[in-house]
């Protein structure tokens, strides 16, 4: 995964994946499209094939956006009483607005602290 770390310096895991950006030289994008990894950089040529996020964004996001809208929910709720209808209108929107955006930044975390901690599925050692 890390051939030519010499070549690279290191950078901020946290930053590339907010930005999107190529866990190597922290220049290219890491997506293709809102959640598709990119077959490789274009700007160092570093291939993604390592890039496996799995479920790890997923159940983040699931229980940050959980909380933040069950919340806010209640709040309205409590505070103003609105008929069910404004609620649909407003938490269902919002909930897929905040869950995607926060998918991409989280996967892009994820995958970029995937390579830089050389991150791999775990083996068995028979040895």
């Amino acid at each position: 995964m890390q051939d030519d770390s010499a070549l690279y310096p290191p950078v901020d895991p946290v930053k590339c994946g907010l930005k999107g950006h190529c866990p190597r030289c922290g220049q290219g994008k890491l997506f293709d499209g809102l959640l598709k990894v990119k077959p490789e950089c274009s700007a160092c040529g570093l291939d993604y094939s390592f890039a496996d996020a799995g479920d790890g964004p997923a159940v983040f996001v699931m229980l940050i956006v959980g909380f933040l809208i069950v919340g806010l929910a209640l709040w309205l709720e409590t505070t103003f009483e609105p008929p069910v209808w404004v609620h649909a209108l407003i938490w269902l929107p919002m909930t897929v607005i905040v869950s995607l955006t926060l998918l991409r930044v989280l996967k892009g975390i994820m995958i970029a602290l995937q390579y830089r901690n050389n991150a791999s599925e775990g083996r068995i050692d028979r040895g």
